[in-house]
């Protein structure tokens, strides 16, 4: 990889990732989101774009006061409006869109190449003229005319800070990426790659790019972004980084937390197989692989997950082997002989094969029952009741017995479940179990029909320390109680 060390990252998560369907951030939450991505080390935030709300101008605003280290950014078309609108926002850097393709240029602008030169280059000294920094970022460039793309990134060359590529439909491929960029890649300005994941190709491509001049990349946390998204950072950097040498300004430790910030705030949810950041990244079930990654870790694991901040953890199901049940007992510090932990392992799998999730709080009650360890449960549920309906703000009422004592509290919330765990959490604080975290959320009916039997899985942590634990009722409520109980249960243990 050679021509670029080092490469800058621009993060779009606050822009281009919050039009992600589904995500709407409050100015509050944008704001968090920066000062995580500061954190972490990102070069430039765009924070969103100035001209759609009055809101919208209060977060950037809000972001670009905070007094962050990174440049930050707002995105707005060739129109003075847009500009202005950002101007007010007191940001470093204006990131305008300029279409290329001639499908766009034609059907969206409705002039021609030259006028749409002619635009870019005005509006770009319109922002240069008050002192700001300035990104062209070339819509659809992926079809554009190569020709007429490299005489318009020539001619703003003298004008811009950078120019960036965007394959907006994610059409490109590696080995075009690189036909394109090293010729484009030649002009004195630095030259930014901007990639989708339409044909999941978004970090390959950003790779490429690097590997012949690019020396910023778009991306964000998550790979969040329109349709199938856009390069996830956690993943070009940590590519960049460990496979290709090229350095980041990156935090690599802090990526998990990142991560985990962002997706509670927009609840866009990971699926479980994401490189990197997906929950089974890291994690073994295979008995063979247990035993291989126990021997020596870089068998079965492509880098130490400490690098990004994760841990290796290993998972209970009809695949896990002895070497599997013999690690997390000595991590729960508990003695069995070989046995023990054969009837150990043998009620995990009669779990696995029943295709039932096997929580590690379904582990820890099999080792109680095997080993008869006698445990009195600290937490216990004794009533509840909730009131819901049209007019009604859903509010529960929680009676349960905390180590023997009596406690009811009630709470409200958006909806009967998060009623009742609002409850929950209320009769908790102050009883030193304010410091539990729900970080998942999981629904199955198990049975068909309107009497349908719920499981609910759950994922809370309290410290440095995970827990998975399941609930089960025919109200999805009562369900919520269970799984959350009986994991705060085993994470006091």
């Amino acid at each position: 990889m050679a021509k670029v060390k080092a490469v800058k990252i621009f993060d779009t998560t606050l822009r281009d990732g919050e039009q992600t369907p589904g995500v709407s951030l409050t100015p509050e939450q944008k704001l968090q989101i920066a000062k995580q991505l500061d954190i972490l080390g990102v070069d430039v935030i765009e924070a969103g774009t100035a001209i759609i709300s009055e809101g919208e101008q209060r977060a950037i605003k809000a972001i670009a006061n905070e007094g962050l280290k990174a440049e930050i950014c707002s995105f707005a078309r060739l129109l003075p409006g847009d500009i202005d609108a950002a101007l007010k926002c007191d940001v470093d850097t204006i990131n305008l869109v300029a279409p290329v393709s001639d499908a766009h240029i034609k059907k969206k602008l409705k002039m021609d190449r030259e006028t749409l030169r002619a635009k870019t280059i005005e509006m770009a000294e319109y922002v240069k003229a008050h002192g700001l920094n300035v990104e062209i970022s070339s819509e659809d460039a992926s079809r554009a005319d190569m020709a007429f793309l490299k005489s318009f990134f020539s001619d703003l060359s003298t004008v811009v800070d950078r120019l960036c590529f965007c394959d907006t439909v994610g059409v490109l491929y590696p080995e075009r990426t690189k036909e394109i960029f090293q010729p484009l890649c030649t002009v004195n300005t630095p030259v930014s790659v901007h990639c989708h994941n339409d044909f999941g190709l978004a970090t390959a491509n950003t790779v490429a790019a690097v590997s012949v001049g690019a020396e910023c990349v778009h991306v964000t946390v998550n790979g969040l972004g329109e349709r199938a998204g856009n390069a996830a950072l956690e993943e070009v950097v940590t590519a960049l980084e460990l496979l290709y040498d090229v350095k980041t300004r990156i935090t690599k430790g802090k990526l998990y937390e990142t991560s985990r910030v962002v997706r509670n705030l927009t609840k866009m949810p990971l699926a479980p197989n994401k490189p990197l950041m997906g929950d089974n990244a890291f994690t073994h079930e295979s008995g063979m692989h247990v035993h291989g990654t126990l021997a020596d870790t870089s068998l079965y694991e492509p880098m130490d997950p400490a690098i990004i901040g994760r841990t290796r953890r290993f998972a209970f199901g009809k695949h896990t082997g002895k070497a599997s049940v013999k690690q997390v007992l000595k991590e729960m510090d508990i003695a069995a002989d070989d046995e023990q932990m054969t009837k150990i392992l043998v009620k995990v799998k009669e779990l696995g094969d029943k295709g039932k999730l096997v929580t590690d709080s379904d582990f820890q009650a099999i080792v109680e029952d095997v080993l008869s360890i006698e445990r009195e449960e600290k937490i216990k549920l004794i009533d509840l009741s909730v009131v819901s309906g049209k007019n009604v703000q859903p509010t529960a009422s929680i009676r349960l017995k905390i180590d023997g004592e009596d406690i009811v509290e009630a709470d409200v919330g958006i909806g009967p479940v998060d009623a009742a765990i609002n409850a929950l959490r209320k009769a908790l604080a102050g009883r030193a179990m304010n410091d539990l975290r729900l970080e998942e959320y999981h629904v199955d009916a198990i049975t068909g029909g309107t009497d349908a039997l719920v499981n609910v899985v759950v994922k809370i942590s309290r410290g440095d320390k995970t827990m998975t634990a399941s609930g089960v009722s025919e109200d999805i409520v009562i369900a919520s109680l269970y799984a959350l109980i009986n994991g705060a249960n085993r994470l006091y243990r």
